[in-house]
């Protein structure tokens, strides 16, 4: 794992490259490595998460070998839940971030429950699982059904667009997007809306896919993802398609340094990146101060 710190030399020599001019066209208009509208792309996402849903998890597991699971834990640890946050997880539509938050508060309350003292833990946790694909967050209702948490109060679930949420100003504690802003048209606009919903003292953190520069690595990373993943959904979920999309989606995603640039532009503070896995996935991460 490698953790950097984008420092102020850095970000004074990277801002100006990304200007909100330049920003609001870096992707507004791919698809992979095709060149869409922005109207067809918002279509063709849609299409592929519908595809997609009813063998997300399945497939996660077999793309990555059950490691996107330690990723995820990996991401709550950093987020530093607590009883009676107000969360909101964008583009979770499976509720697999928004458990691990849940059972990561619970498991504090349960280890403090004779802590009468401690007034955050009889506040309200409220965790909000926001997605623009219906078909992902009935498996996330489904999934909630099945661990016993149909009827939790602690979780809400939302149909909506991370570029424009419905959320009010300065209302959540923290905020995570795991494995969904490549899939927006514009980076800049989720970035924006983060800022806004977060508190003063927000974290803001995004799990994504990211680039592998190592070169022996990176070779091989290349072959699997080009003809493995691909030959796996058309094998498992009927789709290779939506998985040669995927593994295209990632080449045209910032890389590590970019990205962490575009969230300080944003007006986030503490930057920072942590690689797992040599760059195959990075988590992400910045206060509102």
């Amino acid at each position: 794992m490698a953790l950097r710190l984008v420092n102020s030399k850095l970000r004074s020599q990277i801002l100006p490259m990304l200007s909100s001019t330049s920003l609001l066209h870096s992707h507004a208009t791919s698809f992979g490595f095709k060149e869409v509208s922005e109207e067809e792309k918002s279509r063709l996402v849609g299409n592929v998460f519908s595809n997609v849903a009813s063998n997300y998890d399945l497939m996660n597991d077999l793309m990555s070998g059950g490691l996107h699971r330690l990723w995820k834990d990996r991401l709550v640890s950093k987020l530093n839940p607590f009883p009676g946050m107000k969360h909101l997880d964008v583009a979770g539509g499976t509720g697999d971030v928004a458990f691990r938050i849940l059972e990561t508060i619970n498991s504090m309350k349960r280890r403090a429950i004779q802590d009468s003292l401690n007034d955050s833990l009889h506040e309200e946790t409220r965790i909000f699982i926001c997605d623009i694909n219906p078909n992902m967050l009935s498996v996330g209702k489904k999934r909630a059904l099945e661990r016993g948490l149909g009827e939790d109060k602690s979780l809400t679930w939302v149909e909506g667009d991370a570029e424009a949420l419905s959320f009010e100003d300065n209302s959540m504690d923290g905020y995570t997007i795991a494995f969904g802003i490549r899939n927006v048209t514009h980076i800049e606009k989720v970035l924006a809306e983060a800022y806004r919903v977060l508190k003063p003292g927000g974290r803001f953190l995004c799990l994504e896919l990211s680039h592998v520069e190592v070169p022996l690595f990176k070779d091989l990373y290349d072959l699997y993802s080009f003809s493995v993943i691909p030959a796996l959904g058309e094998l498992v979920a009927g789709d290779r398609a939506s998985y040669q999309y995927l593994v295209e989606s990632i080449r045209r995603f910032p890389p590590q340094e970019k990205f962490a640039s575009m969230i300080a532009v944003a007006g986030f503070q503490k930057v920072e990146y942590e690689n797992l896995v040599g760059g195959v996935v990075a988590i992400h991460s910045g206060l509102k101060f």
